[in-house]
């Protein structure tokens, strides 16, 4: 489904993606580990065209789209949930989803509905204000208003910041039934391990801009692996 090849970029002169490949397949979820500062919000950035591409390619379902702004990518079916959520705090939970659905020409029973299905824990809350949600509250929001994009592919950054532990548990549950009732593929940049080895099926790591080894899953529960690669315990 996605195919990235030596892709590089920078801000400025200050080279932050040094040649990076990987392929992902449809319906697969891959992990991303590494310390602060190594690039992984800037791969996704790259990835749904956030940031420009100063070299390689980045193919989604065959079609090479490295040149292509976010938006074009997104019509394609690239979803991104950037780190922090930016959800719209002054628009309620409805108007937020009602964002995302605009693009796609559909209705509100067509798109919605049907998201709002996957996360029943929002139809309570369609009303209020997405600032006035809890921290756990808006990532469920941030994860919907993107699904509303009708994406096959979902580029997620560190997810469980901030959140408490029931909602991570929820998040889990949630996308590993979109997984298999939707077929989503998701890329997921993550420092929580728990979370992380309950939804990767491989964890790449990233230093110094490039992709270094491929984990399974289970070797993250290695201490010394784990603070070789990333510098915390597991």
């Amino acid at each position: 489904m996605l195919a990235v090849t030596d892709l590089r970029a920078a801000y400025g002169r200050i080279q932050i993606l040094n040649g990076i490949s990987f392929a992902v397949a449809e319906r697969e979820f891959v992990g991303i580990l590494g310390h602060n500062g190594m690039g992984k919000t800037t791969l996704l950035k790259a990835l749904i065209g956030a940031v420009r591409a100063t070299g390689g390619h980045v193919q989604f379902e065959g079609r090479d789209v490295t040149a292509l702004p976010a938006h074009r990518r997104a019509r394609l079916g690239i979803g991104y949930v950037p780190q922090g959520r930016e959800i719209f705090p002054t628009l309620s939970v409805l108007e937020n989803l009602r964002m995302a659905t605009a693009a796609t020409g559909a209705s509100d029973a067509e798109v919605i509905e049907p998201v709002l299905e996957d996360f029943p824990r929002l139809k309570a809350l369609l009303d209020r204000p997405g600032g006035a949600l809890s921290g756990g509250e808006q990532q469920l929001l941030a994860l919907a208003r993107c699904l509303c994009g009708r994406p096959r592919l979902i580029l997620l950054d560190e997810p469980t910041e901030g959140i408490q532990p029931s909602i991570i548990e929820e998040i889990v549950e949630r996308l590993t039934m979109l997984r298999d009732r939707r077929g989503l593929t998701v890329v997921l940049v993550e420092q929580n391990l728990d979370f992380i080895r309950a939804l990767s099926q491989r964890v790449l790591i990233i230093q110094k801009g490039r992709i270094i080894q491929e984990l399974t899953p289970e070797r993250l529960a290695d201490a010394t692996v784990v603070s070789e690669f990333i510098g915390v315990s597991a």
